[in-house]
């Protein structure tokens, strides 16, 4: 029963995604665990072993045994070492097709854009670069990791000074305001959002998709269980990202091929 109530969801979700003529793509920690990469809420989420407490900006600035843990969890990540999966790569392709043209997502990890997507609006930030808390100074997360390696374990910006962290968003801190405020102009103008890999309960980003469906939108869903959005979504499909996104986006390319979007 179960299977085939997917698969009507599946159906419903391809021809959702094959009359749209433009697909929001909005994704979170869900689409890259088949990456390697665990997720935060989930059974074996980050949160289920570590305290979030430890996790805000205010904590990182306070105490140099936190920026240590920091620092030390970035160097102990498997973000360096991971690929792209068949989630990314089926969005990438998606959007190449032109009919998703821009990816907003919540992860830190840039695997979208090594897949080959090109407008990635990170609302989370990316643990790829580092940034200088004081003069807002960027530089590649690695060559802070090998000063910490060389035994700099509080590295401080060489220019002002200022306290180093990696170009994320922690608990306690804003959200670049630019790029929300652009994904919430994309979640405005699609037909369809897609979300993809996310429980929709961390906000302000959850609100991505609620503006979708608020200016009129449609909300499908793929995750591996249920999120705190459900009863807005038109179409909610159950499973892992790697299999369902290939299938989604192959129906709505060959479709797009004979029927470009704009005249479906």
């Amino acid at each position: 029963m179960a299977e085939t109530v997917n698969r009507e969801a599946i159906d419903t979700a391809v021809q959702l995604l094959r009359h749209a003529r433009r697909i929001l793509v909005f994704t979170g920690a869900g689409i890259s665990t088949e990456s390697g990469i665990p997720d935060f809420r989930g059974p074996n989420g980050v949160w289920r072993t570590r305290d979030p407490a430890r996790y805000t900006l205010q904590r990182y600035v306070a105490d140099p045994a936190v920026r240590r843990e920091r620092w030390l969890d970035r160097l102990q990540s498997p973000m360096d070492r991971v690929e792209p999966n068949a989630g990314h790569r089926a969005v990438a392709r998606l959007q190449a097709s032109g009919r998703a043209p821009i990816v907003v997502t919540q992860n830190i990890d840039g695997l979208h854009q090594r897949a080959g997507s090109r407008d990635v609006i990170e609302l989370h930030g990316t643990s790829l670069e580092v940034t200088c808390l004081d003069c807002a100074r960027r530089l590649p997360v690695g060559v802070v990791l090998e000063r910490f390696r060389e035994g700099d374990e509080d590295p401080h910006c060489e220019l002002c000074g200022g306290l180093l962290k990696t170009a994320t968003i922690s608990f306690g801190q804003n959200l670049v305001a630019a790029d929300l405020e652009r994904a919430m102009a994309a979640a405005a103008d699609c037909d369809v959002c897609l979300a993809v890999g996310s429980t929709l309960s961390v906000w302000p980003a959850a609100g991505v998709p609620v503006r979708a469906v608020h200016g009129g939108g449609t909300l499908i869903i793929v995750n591996d269980g249920a999120t705190e959005l459900d009863g807005m979504a038109d179409a909610i499909v159950l499973g892992r990202a790697g299999a369902i996104l290939p299938r989604l986006v192959d129906s709505v390319i060959s479709r797009a091929e004979v029927e470009p979007a704009g005249n479906v």
